[in-house]
C-alpha cells in the first residue's frame, strides 16, 4: 500500500488505519477524555483491498483506547467534546483538511484559542522509548545489510539503478515497510550531489559511489551512508580525503553525551577538519568543502521533529555524517552512522557497516570485515 499513517497519529495511538481521527478533550473540572473515531468496516471493499480494523473492542486493545466510535459520528460527538472542554483546543493535524475541519467547529462556537500541539510532540518524540529504539534498530539492521550487499555487489560498468535495485531488495527481503527516503547511489561526479537520486550514471573503474540509504520499519527509519571505490581499492589520494572525513566524525562521536548539543558537535568536526586537513584542500582548508550540517534528528522520519538547540539526552537518536566534496575532482565522501545518547555517551547502532577504508576494502573484496563475521 501507498498510504503511510500521519507520524503524530501513529505516535498517539500505534494504528496505521487511514481516515482515522483523534480527539483528546478536558472537560471542565473533569479528566482528560480520548475518543478514537475508525471508518466503520466495509465487506465489500475488504473484498478487494484486505480485512481492515474497524470500531469495536479489537480497536481498543489494540490502541490502549477504551473508547472507540464510528467516523459516522465525528461531526456530532466533536462538537459536544470542543464545546465542554476548558482551556484551549489543540489541534495536530498537519493536513488543511483536518485543520480545517477543527477550525471551523471551534469558530462557530466563537473559540479564539486554538493552540498547535505540534512542538510539545516534537520534544516528546525526541527521546525514544524502548518499543522505538527496538525499531530503530531493526530498520539500521536492515540498512547495515543492504550496505553489505551493495559492496559485494559493487563493480565497474554497473549501472547506479542495479545497486539501488541490490539496496531494496534486501530490503523488502528483511522485512521492511519501504526505503526511508529515496536511494542516493551517487557515483564519480555525482558523489559530490548532496541529494542525488536520480541513479542512472554507469559506474567507471576509478569513481568513488556514495551509498546514502535507509529501510523504514515500523514507521521508523534508519540512514546510513558509505563511501566505497567502484573498482574496490581506494587511491592514494581518496583514501587521504576518506580518512580524515571519518576522523572527522570519530572526533565528533566522541564528543556525543547528555548535555552537548548538534551545534557544538557541528563545532567540533569543523574545527577538527580545519586543523587537520593540511595542504589536502588547498588553497583552503577542508571544512570549506563540507557543506552541510553533521547531524540530524532520526526517527520517523528520516530528518526527524525536534529542536536542535535542545541539549542531548539519553534515548535521542542522531546521525553524525561528515563529508567532503570536491566537484573540480569528482571526488565526494560521505561517512553517515546512527547514533543513540546513553546516559554515559553514546551507542553507535550502524557500526556493524565497515568504516575504515581496510575494512571496506575487504568486504569488497572477501564479503564480510572479521567484526561483522
Amino acid at each position: 500500500s501507498d498510504f503511510r499513517q500521519d507520524d503524530d497519529f501513529f505516535y498517539l495511538t500505534g494504528l496505521e488505519t487511514p481516515e482515522a481521527v483523534l480527539l483528546l478533550t478536558r472537560p471542565a473540572d473533569a479528566p482528560q477524555r480520548t475518543v478514537l473515531f475508525l471508518p466503520p468496516r466495509d465487506p465489500a471493499q475488504e473484498a478487494w483491498t484486505g480485512l481492515r480494523l474497524g470500531p469495536g473492542p479489537e480497536a481498543s486493545r489494540l490502541s490502549g483506547i477504551p473508547t472507540v466510535l464510528s467516523t459516522e459520528a465525528l461531526d456530532s460527538v466533536r462538537a459536544v467534546e470542543l464545546a465542554l472542554a476548558s482551556g484551549p483546543i489543540y489541534t495536530v493535524a498537519r493536513g488543511p483538511a483536518s485543520d480545517s475541519a477543527v477550525a471551523a467547529t471551534w469558530a462557530r462556537q466563537g473559540r479564539r484559542d486554538l493552540v498547535n500541539l505540534a512542538p510539545v510532540l516534537d520534544s516528546m518524540r525526541l527521546v525514544k522509548d524502548a518499543d522505538e529504539i527496538a525499531r530503530l534498530r531493526r530498520a539500521i539492521e536492515i540498512t547495515v545489510e543492504a550496505q553489505l550487499a551493495a559492496m559485494r555487489a559493487m563493480k565497474p560498468g554497473m549501472k547506479e539503478y542495479q545497486i539501488e535495485a541490490t539496496v531494496e531488495y534486501v530490503f523488502r527481503d528483511r522485512g521492511a515497510d519501504r526505503v526511508g527516503f529515496p536511494s542516493i547511489i551517487g557515483s564519480g561526479p555525482n558523489s559530490t550531489t548532496l541529494h542525488y537520486d536520480v541513479n542512472r550514471r554507469t559506474i567507471e573503474d576509478g569513481d568513488l559511489v556514495v551509498m546514502d540509504i535507509g529501510a523504514e520499519y515500523g514507521q521508523y527509519t534508519a540512514d546510513v551512508t558509505r563511501t566505497v571505490p567502484a573498482n574496490g581499492r581506494f587511491t592514494p589520494r581518496q583514501r587521504a580525503i576518506y580518512e580524515l572525513v571519518l576522523a572527522t566524525q570519530q572526533a565528533a562521536l566522541e564528543a556525543v553525551k547528555p548535555g552537548v548539543t548538534v551545534g557544538e558537535l557541528n563545532g567540533i568536526a569543523r574545527r577538527y577538519l580545519r586543523e587537520h586537513s593540511g595542504d589536502l584542500c588547498r588553497p583552503r582548508t577542508c571544512d570549506a568543502f563540507f557543506v552541510h550540517g553533521l547531524s540530524h534528528w532520526l526517527g520517523m522520519r528520516v530528518h526527524d521533529v525536534g529542536d536542535y538547540r535542545m541539549p542531548l539526552q539519553a534515548g535521542m537518536v542522531l546521525t553524525i555524517e561528515p563529508g567532503i566534496y570536491l566537484s573540480a575532482e569528482r571526488l565526494g565522501v560521505r561517512i553517515e552512522d546512527d547514533v543513540l545518547v546513553t546516559l554515559t555517551g553514546y551507542e553507535l547502532l550502524s557500526g556493524g557497516a565497515p568504516r575504515s577504508a581496510a575494512d571496506v576494502e575487504h568486504t569488497m573484496k572477501h564479503g564480510a570485515t572479521d567484526a561483522i563475521r
